[in-house]
Order: structure tokens, then C-alpha cells, then sequence
């Protein structure tokens, strides 16, 4: 799935949350958003939690 659809979806899902549930949904579906895209980012890298906040620890192995 390319960047685009990803984008689609999101966009979508972020709209009818705010129709929907008002705009305190539409900040906790934003935030979840938010969170699952770093866990996602995490496992597809391989990386651990520290090396992805702190990008000078993968230069230093």
C-alpha cells in the first residue's frame, strides 16, 4: 500500500471522527494515529524505541 492510500485512509478515518464524535474524537484518533505510525515505523526497521528518539546511537554501533 503506497503513501497515498495511507494518506486516504487516515484523511477518512480523521473526517468522520470529527463529524462524528466532535473534535475531542477527531484528537484521540489523531493521537492513536500518531502512535501506531511509530510502532509500525519500529517494526519495520527493527529498531528499538531508543534508537529511534535518539538517531546517533545507530552511528555509534
Amino acid at each position: 500500500m503506497n503513501a497515498s492510500v495511507v494518506g486516504l485512509i487516515v484523511g477518512m478515518a480523521l473526517g468522520f471522527a470529527g463529524w462524528f464524535g466532535g473534535f475531542g474524537a477527531f484528537l484521540l484518533v489523531a493521537a492513536l494515529g500518531a502512535v501506531g505510525f511509530v510502532a509500525g515505523r519500529l517494526a519495520d526497521q527493527g529498531i528499538s524505541l531508543r534508537e529511534f528518539l535518539d538517531p546517533d546511537e545507530r552511528k555509534r554501533r
